[in-house]
């Protein structure tokens, strides 16, 4: 079946679309108030320049050059007596394992709209620990509720295909969110606490930057980009034949990178204007934000909405990019047609994602729980610390060893000149490698940084 193609400014919102996801606005400012502030932001930027940059090109090549879905792809291009190489391509089901859970978590964001609606903001930072507390360990209706609605809209978008689901949506739901996050930036520059908030994330304490900030940066300033999982590659397979893949690969990287900091400036510009502590953790935005934008009264109201809608369209339109590899394999390799390969695919997700969920709650915590971990725990993990960094190595030696220098400089050399060329084809071979396998090791708790 022929691939759709993307207009230009159509993969560009897809791909940041997939980029700009949950990570930015809800991981990046909790992890940065772990980690010192400035410190961690400035290894974070050096890690994206230096890995994240060179990994997406290397994806985008694999493709563009391959025009179909993963597995295709890895096999068409492998050298004559490789085609073993096909396997790599199943990093694309990396995006199935985390929709197990990440549409949990945007079951849980969609949640908070409603509840905000209809009951308004917490009052006290107890109340609101106590609200997502309950919501978590006792409200399985209501999960299961919200996690299936998040299926069903993630399904409906890529089952209208490349054009008419996946481009049009993005091209409407980023365009919202960056008009969002920027209103609530210019809001937030009016108040005293956007200083502190600048001096917070902007100036380094060097002296909270232990082993652990170093490897988190890595980590997350890999998965922030949506790389190792196939989603990049898919993308890249409908893109424009006359596109640049580097000013394409720097658009996205450039967009991704900004939301996370303007994200992280507006949350601890509220925070720090009530005094509150920056380094609270995952409940940053669940539990501290909530009851944060409280005191800023109707205002407040509104902030928390356009907040969590903005968490709406980033958990989406990353979504979509993680169930349109395995979808698209399906209908290259087994001729399935969309709205089949849709529906099996989103059901996996949907069945798993109950069991993920489940797994916190008190009732069903111990069941749903391996060794004592519950279920969400591991597959986050598997992901996040495994199958995503794997898949990133492979992508860098597939490129940096195996695709011949003479048909990766024809691609990529002219767009980048020589010598930018030179530090990108270094990076992809030794950088981006190395530091994904050591990152998988500390991890894994082979070795100790």
């Amino acid at each position: 079946m022929k691939i759709q193609r993307f207009s230009k400014i159509g993969f560009i919102m897809a791909a940041a679309g997939s980029a700009v996801g949950l990570g930015n606005i809800w991981k990046f400012p909790y992890m940065t108030g772990e980690y010192g502030g400035g410190a961690f932001v400035l290894v974070y930027l050096i890690t994206i320049a230096f890995i994240g940059f060179s990994v997406m090109v290397a994806e985008m090549l694999i493709g563009a050059l391959g025009r179909a879905d993963t597995v295709t792809s890895f096999e068409r291009l492998a050298p004559p007596g490789k085609k073993w190489w096909k396997y790599a391509g199943f990093m694309g089901f990396n995006g199935v394992i985390i929709m197990t859970f990440y549409s949990v978590v945007i079951g849980w964001i969609l949640y908070y709209l409603f509840t905000i609606v209809t009951s308004g903001l917490p009052e006290t930072t107890e109340e609101a620990k106590r609200a997502f507390n309950t919501l978590v360990g006792d409200q399985i209706a209501a999960q299961i509720f919200f996690h299936t609605v998040s299926v069903i809209i993630v399904g409906y978008i890529v089952y209208r295909g490349i054009k008419a689901g996946i481009e049009r949506i993005n091209l409407i739901l980023m365009p919202a969110l960056m008009v969002i996050l920027f209103g609530l930036l210019l809001y937030a520059m009016t108040l005293d606490g956007f200083r502190e908030a600048l001096a917070f994330m902007f100036e380094p304490k060097w002296e909270k930057l232990n082993s652990e900030a170093l490897i988190r940066a890595v980590g997350h300033s890999f998965f922030t980009l949506s790389l190792g999982m196939g989603a990049i590659l898919t993308y890249a397979a409908s893109l424009p034949k006359d596109a640049s893949i580097t000013q394409t690969a720097f658009i996205v990287t450039f967009m991704d990178t900004l939301i996370a900091l303007v994200a992280g400036l507006v949350i601890f510009s509220f925070l720090f204007q009530f005094g509150a502590e920056p380094g609270q953790g995952p409940g940053l935005v669940f539990i501290s934000l909530p009851t944060i934008l409280h005191n800023f009264g109707t205002l407040g109201v509104i902030f928390a909405l356009l907040f969590f809608l903005a968490l709406a369209f980033a958990g989406v339109t990353s979504a979509i990019s993680l169930v349109e590899p395995v979808v698209q394999y399906l209908i290259d390799r087994f001729h399935f047609t969309r709205g089949k390969a849709v529906l099996l695919i989103s059901f996996i997700y949907w069945l798993v994602g109950i069991g993920a969920l489940l797994s916190y709650t008190n009732s069903w915590g111990k069941v749903m729980s391996v060794g004592g971990k519950p279920l969400f725990d591991i597959l986050e993990y598997t992901t996040d610390s495994i199958l995503l960094p794997l898949g990133g190595f492979l992508i860098s030696v597939f490129v940096g060893y195996l695709l011949p220098k003479s048909q990766l400089f024809a691609q990529i050399g002219r767009e980048m000149g020589e010598r930018a060329y030179r530090v990108w084809y270094f990076s992809v071979r030794y950088i981006a490698p190395l530091a994904l396998l050591f990152m998988m090791l500390n991890l894994m708790g082979v070795i100790e940084l």
